[in-house]
C-alpha cells in the first residue's frame, strides 16, 4: 500500500516549522544583541538605562525619589505578570490533570486530535508559563536589589552596581516576555497545527519591526543648566563692552 495522506502529519510538518522558525529567529536575535548591539531594541534600551543610572547616581541619595518611583513601577508591572503567569499555569495544570477530553477534539480541529497530542500541548504551554513566571520573579529581585543601592545612606555605591542589576532585571523581563510571546503561538495550536503556524509567522514578521532599531546610539550628555548659561551670558556682554570701550577713540 502506498502512503496515504492524513490530517494527522500537519501536526509533525507545522508545528516543529513554527517552533523552528521561532526559535531561529531569536537565536538571530540574541546574535545581534549580543555582537551589534547597536541594532536592537534592546540594545538601545540598555544604553539609555545606563545612562539614566550614571545620572542618577550624581543625584544626592535624599533626592533619588523620582527615580525609585520608576523602579517602583517595573517593580509591579513585574509582579503581575508573574502572578498572571503562574495563575494560567496552575489552570492548565488543572485542567491537564483532570481532563480526559477536550471540547476541540474531532470537529473543531484540523489536526492529530489523540489525547497523547493534546497533552503534549497543554505541558508545552505550561513549560512556557513557568519560564515567563521564573523570569518575571528574577525581574522583580533584580529591581528590588537595585532599590536597596540607590537608597544606601551614607555610602559611595558604584554606578556600575547599579547598572548591572538594572540591566540584568530588564534582561529577564524580555525573557518573561518572550516566552509569553511562544506560549501565545503554542496556545493557538490547541484549535490547530495551522493557526499555530501562521501566527509563528506573523509574531516573527511583528517583532523583527518591533526588535530593530537602525539609529544610532544617542550620547546622553548633560544639559547645562540655567546658571552656567546665566554666567556665560554675563561674561559674553561684559567682553562686548568691553571690545566696544577700546574701539571708541581716545580723547586728547
Amino acid at each position: 500500500m502506498g502512503w496515504t495522506w492524513k490530517k494527522e502529519h500537519l501536526d509533525v510538518i507545522l508545528v516543529p516549522s513554527g517552533l523552528l522558525i521561532m526559535f531561529g529567529y531569536h537565536l538571530y536575535l540574541l546574535y545581534r544583541y549580543l555582537k551589534l548591539p547597536h541594532t536592537t531594541a534592546m540594545g538601545h534600551e540598555n544604553n539609555s538605562r545606563a545612562a539614566w543610572v550614571e545620572r542618577t547616581m550624581q543625584i544626592d541619595v535624599r533626592d533619588r525619589g523620582q527615580a525609585l518611583t520608576v523602579i517602583t513601577t517595573n517593580i509591579s508591572t513585574a509582579t503581575t505578570l508573574s502572578s498572571i503567569s503562574l495563575v494560567l499555569s496552575s489552570l492548565i495544570g488543572t485542567w491537564l490533570g483532570t481532563s480526559t477530553k477536550t471540547i476541540f477534539t474531532t470537529h473543531l480541529i484540523y489536526g492529530d486530535t489523540s489525547q497523547s497530542i493534546m497533552s503534549i500541548k497543554h505541558i508545552t504551554l505550561l513549560i512556557f508559563f513557568l519560564i515567563a513566571f521564573a523570569s518575571f520573579i528574577q525581574t522583580t529581585r533584580c529591581f528590588v536589589h537595585a532599590t536597596f543601592l540607590l537608597t544606601m545612606p551614607d555610602a559611595e555605591v558604584p554606578a556600575s552596581y547599579v547598572e548591572k542589576a538594572v540591566i540584568m532585571g530588564s534582561n529577564f523581563w524580555s525573557t518573561g516576555m518572550r516566552a509569553l510571546y511562544f506560549a501565545v503561538t503554542l496556545l493557538l495550536w490547541v484549535f490547530g497545527p495551522i493557526p499555530m503556524f501562521v501566527s509563528s509567522v506573523v509574531m516573527v514578521g511583528v517583532l523583527h519591526n518591533l526588535d530593530s532599531d537602525s539609529a544610532p546610539l544617542h550620547q546622553f550628555r548633560p544639559v547645562p543648566s540655567r546658571s552656567v548659561l546665566k554666567n556665560v551670558g554675563e561674561e559674553m556682554v561684559a567682553v562686548g563692552r568691553a571690545v566696544q570701550q577700546l574701539g571708541r577713540p581716545h580723547g586728547n
